[in-house]
């Protein structure tokens, strides 16, 4: 196993429960706040912004300021939205035979890119430069998909292996592979593990295996995976981004142009549906983030002829 790397700060360790979420504290908590009078603000703001013809999104992020990452499956670049005012630029360009997925920004500015063929790339969202790439797997056929950031590692799924992958997070240091076991059913030839977030007590991983639609909890030290226990629906079928704010869980359900919200009990060992969400608007979504009151998605537009003509975009709906 090979990695590339360069020095950066050490990051928080502070567990990252989605864009917005100090803005979120603070109103729970009447701390006024930038971040909270901005959130309140975002009522006037739109609700659907346009991305570059041909760009096949997939993957979205938001940190602590109004700004949207969105990755390309089509070269591996990155776009990035003002929340604000719906208006955007490339802000990096990504390479020939390169791709964006799964996305993740850390607070030290860092961004987390699953870039499908066995490769995750890091980039400075200060400087809008690559600054390290990590070979997480030498052999063929691999889709890294979706990361999470928990304690000092970015997690990353592997849709055709059981395996998870941990990068260090702004430092120097080895990827570890994490075996997934336990109650973990590997099926070939179709989308396993996809979306990936942290549990609430922070202590382990939940993972969706968008084949045949279920929900995993992951021991983060021996890949034990526990299936959740779902309560009023049958499975999370084209389970695709996740994303958890407190014990509230969203799954996108991508082809099914569904957002499923489930509530976790403490231990996240039962997942009980609470309500769905779903909008017009909606072309396949894949992945979602957060900004104050509202979940922004990415429309992948699987359904649709993948051209270097096809429209896209990104949308927001209400929590």
């Amino acid at each position: 196993m090979t990695r590339s790397h360069r020095n950066h700060t050490q990051p928080s360790r502070r567990t990252i429960i989605g864009g917005g979420a100090v803005a979120a504290l603070a109103v729970a908590t009447g701390t006024a706040t930038a971040g909270a009078a901005t959130a309140a603000q975002g009522a006037t703001w739109p609700t659907e912004f346009p991305l570059p013809d041909g760009f096949l999104p997939e993957g979205i992020a938001i940190g602590r300021k109004p700004y949207a990452y969105m990755g390309s499956r089509a070269n591996g670049a990155v776009y990035r939205t003002d929340l604000r005012t719906g208006r955007g630029e490339v802000f990096y360009e990504g390479a020939a035979g390169t791709v964006a997925v799964g996305l993740k920004l850390d607070d030290d500015g860092l961004l987390y890119v699953a870039g499908n063929t066995g490769v995750a790339r890091v980039i400075d969202t200060r400087s809008g430069k690559l600054v390290a790439t990590y070979q997480l797997t030498e052999a063929a056929g691999h889709f890294i998909n979706d990361v999470a950031l928990l304690g000092d590692r970015a997690w990353f799924t592997d849709s055709r292996d059981n395996a998870l992958y941990g990068v260090p997070r702004g430092r120097k240091g080895e990827v570890r592979t994490l075996r997934l076991g336990g109650d973990w059913v590997q099926t070939p030839d179709v989308i396993n593990a996809n979306g990936i977030v942290d549990t609430p007590d922070g202590r382990g991983l939940i993972v969706v295996s968008s084949s045949p639609g279920k929900l995993y909890r992951v021991h983060l030290k021996t890949g034990h995976a526990t299936e959740i226990t779902l309560i009023g629906a049958a499975n999370v079928v084209n389970g695709d981004g996740l994303l958890r704010i407190g014990r509230t869980l969203y799954v996108v359900q991508n082809r099914l142009n569904l957002i499923s919200v489930f509530g976790l009990d403490t231990r996240a060992g039962t997942a009980t549906l609470r309500r769905t969400i779903t909008d017009p608007r909606f072309d396949v979504p894949t992945t979602a983030a957060r900004w104050g009151d509202r979940l922004y998605l990415v429309n992948a537009r699987f359904t649709s002829p993948q051209e270097p003509g096809t429209t896209f975009n990104a949308v927001a709906v209400r929590l």
